[in-house]
């Protein structure tokens, strides 16, 4: 009988390490696909500055194109007025 009773913690000694085991493989697996989703979204959000930083470039070379262009839309009227008043008063 102590053979029996030696094999049979011999046994769950056994399933205690293979449910042991199973559970480190469990935690491992999800700390991988918590890693794969982390890499993901940080590609994500990688991608989303490259295109924010492109956009704001972008915006940024409108917002001077337009400078530039009020600054001769206010050179022509400035011209113009003068043109008037220079005619007025003739």
């Amino acid at each position: 009988m102590a053979a029996g009773k030696t094999v049979r913690a011999a046994i769950d000694e056994l399933k205690g390490a293979v449910a042991g085991l199973e559970s480190v493989i469990d935690g491992r697996l999800d700390r991988e696909r918590d890693r794969v989703e982390i890499e993901g979204e940080v590609r994500r959000v990688n991608t989303d500055r490259a295109r924010l930083a492109q956009e704001l470039d972008q915006s940024q070379f409108r917002a001077n194109r337009l400078e530039e262009v009020n600054r001769e839309v206010s050179r022509r009227l400035v011209t113009a007025m003068e043109t008037i008043r220079a005619v007025l008063d003739r």
